[in-house]
């Protein structure tokens, strides 16, 4: 936003009062329409931001009051009335220009008649009309106002990922011991979303009981009953191992019990790597998804482990539609120092993919998280680097700094997040209870296309 004639510095704003306006005077604004206005409008008045466009109604009205509020005539002017014409939508990219003239002056009432006009930069009228405006008798100069940042999320690539995976014929999962009712309903959320078609492992007076609480049916699903929460996961995992499921997917028992079964030596489905968790997160205002691991899994992985790690996040990013992505290992700064070990790690992993140890992918580190995913901030720290600012893979130090890194983007940044745990024949779904609705339905999902790429590579099938 650009505009202004009137104040006489950058931060501050000063009014024009009614003696100092003179017929024929005019103020004009400059503004580019982003998808985020139109939303925010659209949020404010309950309405949709539509797809071909946005009525300029409430947009042009929005700037007209800005106009009045800041320059003409500025801090203590008041609307009393305004008959706007519109003549067509406006849509992100519209760059406006809109312009006040003063057309009247009424001095007994202090009121100013201006003309509005408004349009595209290449000439398309939006909007025409008139204002009567009370212009203020005395000078105000304050500083400007800075409006809060805002951040909107529409949620489309979770929803986008969701009606892909319902697009298809759903895989088959495994779910070891949902007996809560969060458990069972976050199952039939992603059967009833055409996702997964899920098995039922566990006790079934259990099961049953939970079903009863969370308010489902469960006369559609296969229930296999199985004495207690270790002999439900050793059973899902066999059923796996039988190729009856291609997904595993966590209940209402612990993490490491579900795991211990996975890894087993004789009955798992361990293969030649070690297992990592990946955070797919949407967060508003980034131009691409981030991938970030291992948040879950690996307390303090070494060198090896971290290569297993990200070769784990390439493989899914490829299912992910992601050819070459970019892989940043993250430190505390982007200079190798004998003192932090994360620097040492990242500069021996770069070395390794260069040998061919770690494929797919293009590698660099270290690299301080604000200049893994903003070009600007490489740029200001001289940096060259095909990773730098554009990042789609966070390898994170260690599993502390994972998890509030995740954490930080879900609860401050209001970014959304689907986790899978890869590494086994397998995806693994492990959500949590006090996930909401559309991230156990996109965890769900990137477990779905991932099992999916799977069997189309192997040349199987294992679907409803």
């Amino acid at each position: 936003m650009d505009i202004r004639a009137g104040a006489t510095s950058q931060d501050m704003v000063e009014n024009r009062t009614f003696d100092e306006i003179a017929a024929g005077d005019s103020a004009v604004l400059r503004r580019t329409l982003v998808q985020q206005d139109i939303d925010l409008l659209a949020v404010i008045s309950g309405g949709s931001s539509g797809g071909e466009g946005a009525s300029a109604g409430p947009i042009v009205a929005g700037l007209v009051s800005l106009l009045v509020a800041t320059d003409l005539p500025g801090p203590g002017g008041v609307t009393l009335a305004q008959e706007l014409a519109f003549q067509g939508p406006v849509a992100a990219g519209d760059a406006l220009v809109l312009t006040l003239a003063v057309t009247g002056r009424v001095a007994e009432t202090r009121e100013l008649v201006l003309s509005c006009d408004c349009r595209t930069e290449a000439g398309r009228a939006v909007a025409s009309g008139t204002l009567r405006v009370r212009a203020p008798d005395e000078k105000i100069r304050r500083p400007r106002v800075e409006l809060p940042d805002i951040r909107m999320s529409r949620h489309e690539r979770f929803r986008a990922l969701m009606a892909e995976a319902a697009s298809s014929a759903p895989p088959v999962a495994a779910v070891a011991h949902p007996c809560s009712a969060p458990a069972i309903a976050a199952a039939v959320e992603a059967a009833d979303a055409g996702i997964v078609v899920p098995i039922l492992i566990g006790p079934q007076r259990k099961i049953e009981q939970a079903a009863r609480e969370a308010g489902v049916a469960l006369d559609r699903f296969r229930l296999i009953d199985a004495p207690h929460s270790h002999a439900a996961a050793e059973e899902a995992v066999a059923l796996v191992r039988r190729g009856e499921a291609s997904m595993l997917m966590k209940g209402s028992l612990h993490t490491d019990e579900l795991l211990h079964a996975v890894l087993d030596r004789s009955k798992g489905l361990r293969t030649e790597r070690r297992l990592s968790h990946v955070y797919l997160m949407d967060v508003p205002g980034h131009p691409r998804p981030l991938l970030v691991t291992d948040a879950a899994v690996n307390i303090a992985p070494d060198l090896a482990i971290k290569r297993d790690i990200i070769q784990n996040a390439i493989d899914l990013a490829h299912a992910m539609g992601i050819a070459l992505p970019k892989v940043a290992i993250l430190s505390a700064v982007e200079t190798i120092n004998p003192k932090l070990a994360s620097t040492l790690d990242a500069a021996a992993l770069c070395k390794m993919a260069d040998r061919g140890q770690i494929t797919g992918g293009l590698v660099d580190g270290p690299l301080a998280f604000d200049n893994a995913v903003s070009v600007e901030a490489a740029r200001e720290k001289g940096i060259v680097s095909p990773v730098a600012g554009e990042a789609d893979i966070l390898v994170v130090p260690d599993l502390e700094a994972g998890n509030i890194l995740a954490k930080q983007l879900t609860f401050l940044a209001g970014a959304d997040a689907a986790g899978v745990v890869l590494g086994a024949r397998v995806p693994i779904i492990l959500t949590s209870r006090a996930d909401a609705e559309r991230t156990r339905l996109a965890s769900c999902a990137v477990a779905a296309k991932l099992a999916r790429v799977r069997l189309a590579a192997a040349g199987g099938e294992t679907g409803a």
